[in-house]
């Protein structure tokens, strides 16, 4: 189990008691927005590491064009790992560990704030 999947876990049970049946889409979808803020960011790092390093690898359209198609795939990825067996292991190893669980709004600020120092990673650059 990585760190993904405890906030997939954690994010599920919040939402298991009010909405029954969405509670899973909820959690895809929070797992893969948090995932594609971090590939942004990680895609904004190295942009700027390779411009002051004054390399031309790519274009920037290209740059856009590749993160559109990694994050579909992160978020295809995430529904067929998170709607088959992968969730009914989890929910398994999760209740027999009884960790506490994060705060809920912390959890919701986490793809926020990655979003925060994406931009002013940008501006610095």
């Amino acid at each position: 189990m990585n760190a993904f999947d405890i906030l997939f876990y954690n994010i599920f049970s919040y939402f298991k008691p009010k909405y029954k049946q969405k509670s899973n889409s909820i959690a895809i979808v929070y797992v893969s927005v948090l995932q594609c803020t971090l590939l942004l960011l990680l895609g904004v790092f190295f942009a700027g590491f390779f411009s002051q390093m004054n390399v031309s690898t790519m274009s920037q359209e290209k740059a856009w064009i590749i993160f559109i198609l990694v994050s579909g795939f992160v978020c295809f990825k995430n529904w067929l790992q998170y709607t088959g067996k992968r969730r009914m292991m989890i929910n398994t190893k999760m209740n027999k560990k009884k960790l506490n669980p994060y705060n809920i709004w912390l959890l919701f600020l986490l793809p926020i704030l990655v979003l925060g120092l994406t931009y002013v990673l940008s501006m610095a650059i």
